[in-house]
């Protein structure tokens, strides 16, 4: 096995609305930025994936509009649609098959162009038992939080206490756009939506992209000073069916953790992981990935927020920075990455070797991806 890095970097700020930016100059400023701090030249990038969705996108084979923007115009490029961390694990196997050296990954949020986004949502409902009943995705999340809270004991104070401290640490990321000081109460008092979950439990959309490089091992120690390896990836799908899934378990990111630690040699992920992202979008999901990654026990990780003692997603997640639809992986990842290299600022960590970012792909799927980063 080739070992694989990530050598450069660039992201947008994530904003609630971006209507002086295409998404394909969104593209361009993060993809000027990644190569910039690979310290190469778009020409020295073998090959490229961009990751999305064609139904957001809002037209079919959406990597046709991308080439342009990333410098990759007569070069191999294709599209995951999926998550990010989906497409830095292809691209991670396109390095493994030898044929390549150095591959750009790409993705990106236009939501505000979406006027309808619970329609297009709706799609990926079974379109036999579940589309007809025409309920929104929402009302699936409340369902699923009422049963996790249910299982675990876990509260909607706990669950408020996510978003207060995500929002809070929003306020020091300068790519975050939905930071501020909240309190519980504030959280609590908020519009009822889906009973339990609460207006205020959800993170807003944002606009913005990501774009990064990576290469295999001989490349990054010769282009970086600071290359961040790539020691785990494991993705995994359940069941689709609203029917037949577990409500009260993330089962999907309990299978990519599994495969992700494996691949890292990681025994014991509450102790040998020191940064942790995990997906947000809504706030109780915070504490049933970092229980389904093994973080903390189950029906705990409300409680130890609630407390203190763990403080996941310095970024400010999804809640705090905004929700980037494929793009949001990229996010948490981006966040590990800065932590890793000891460039978060005032959130930077104390002690930050390893990482983990993990990543869902929302209602009503069950998708969702891990990757393990380190300093060696």
């Amino acid at each position: 096995m080739k070992r694989v890095a990530i050598i450069g970097a660039g992201s947008t700020k994530h904003r609630e609305r971006s209507p002086e930016q295409s998404y394909r100059e969104m593209i361009f400023e993060a993809a000027r930025m990644a190569y910039k701090d690979a310290g190469i030249s778009h020409k020295e990038v073998e090959s490229f994936v961009t990751c999305a969705e064609d139904f957001t996108e809002g037209y079919s084979i959406a990597d046709e509009y991308t080439p342009d923007q990333l410098g990759a115009v007569l070069k191999p490029m294709q599209t995951v649609p999926g998550d990010f961390i989906q497409g830095l694990a292809t691209a991670y196997m396109m390095i493994q098959s030898g044929l390549f050296r150095i591959v750009a990954v790409e993705a990106h949020s236009k939501y505000s162009n979406i006027k309808t986004p619970n329609e297009v949502a709706a799609f990926a409902f079974d379109p036999v038992y579940n589309r007809p009943l025409g309920f929104n995705p929402h009302f699936v999340a409340g369902l699923e939080m009422n049963r996790y809270l249910n299982d675990t004991g876990a509260t909607a104070t706990q669950c408020a206490a996510v978003v207060v401290k995500n929002r809070k640490n929003a306020l020091k990321n300068p790519l975050a756009a939905y930071g501020a000081e909240l309190k519980i109460s504030d959280i609590e008092g908020s519009e009822e939506i889906s009973w339990p979950l609460r207006k205020a439990d959800v993170s807003e959309r944002a606009d913005g992209s990501v774009v990064m490089v990576v290469a295999d091992a001989d490349a990054a120690r010769s282009l970086s000073k600071r290359p961040v390896w790539i020691n785990g990836l494991g993705w995994a799908s359940d069941t689709p069916g609203l029917e037949t899934r577990e409500w009260g378990r993330a089962v999907y990111a309990e299978l990519a953790a599994k495969m992700a630690y494996r691949m890292a040699s990681i025994k014991d992920p509450a102790k040998e992981i020191d940064v942790v992202e995990v997906d947000d979008e809504y706030s109780y999901k915070e504490l049933q990935h970092l229980e389904a990654l093994s973080i903390c026990e189950k029906g705990t990780a409300g409680k130890l927020i609630l407390e203190g003692k763990i403080a996941p997603n310095t970024s400010g997640g999804s809640l705090g920075m905004g929700h980037l639809l494929e793009a949001s992986g990229a996010a948490r990842t981006y966040e590990v990455l800065m932590q890793l290299r000891g460039d978060a600022g005032e959130r930077q960590l104390k002690k930050a070797d390893a990482g983990l970012a993990q990543s869902w792909r929302g209602v009503p799927t069950t998708t969702g991806a891990v990757i393990i980063l380190g300093n060696s």
